[in-house]
């Protein structure tokens, strides 16, 4: 913080804004290009910045979007202060299958994955997602579809299956 020589008050430099600040900027950039923004991380890299920005969208994320959605994201952050006038590396990315599923649109873009999924009281239920809308998920597990509302649910993680059930496959005909 520096102070201004003719009001006397604390006044923020320029490069000093929060990830509020950037996601506020960032949002309707992301949304203007049919994606949602998923989060924005800052952190130190020598004598730069590193700017994380995450974008997802229902059908994901191509590396053709990647491209357009960071030409578009540069073009806001270098029109803006908000990053100040101190040197910064953008990077655009999809959040990866570690990312937890803690908004409706998480789970409904979870469809057909094998999740393990958090209660709010702490216990855990392992299921594969069959449908999810704004109001609940339905999750098949051993015991049969269950049905549990967002409210009821801490989180979920995606669980990494080499032969997923239903996946194409890829050995070819045996005739």
């Amino acid at each position: 913080m520096s102070v201004g020589a003719d009001s006397g008050r604390a006044q923020r430099g320029p490069g000093h804004q929060t990830r509020a600040a950037l996601m506020r900027l960032l949002e309707p950039v992301v949304a203007g290009s049919g994606f949602d923004l998923e989060d924005v991380v800052v952190t130190p890299a020598g004598k730069r910045r590193q700017v994380r920005v995450i974008v997802d969208g229902d059908d994901g994320v191509s590396l053709d979007d990647v491209a357009v959605v960071s030409r578009e994201i540069s073009t806001a952050l270098d029109g803006s202060e908000t990053m100040g006038s101190g040197p910064y590396v953008l990077e655009v990315t999809s959040p990866g299958v570690d990312r937890p599923l803690t908004q409706p649109r998480h789970w409904r873009r979870a469809s057909g994955r094998l999740v393990r999924a958090t209660l709010n009281g702490g216990a855990e239920i392992t299921g594969r997602v069959t449908s999810a809308d704004d109001d609940a998920v339905v999750l098949d597990t051993d015991g049969g579809e269950r049905r549990l509302g967002h409210d009821e649910l801490a989180r979920g993680l995606v669980q990494v299956e080499f032969n997923r059930r239903g996946a194409d496959d890829l050995s070819g005909d045996e005739d």
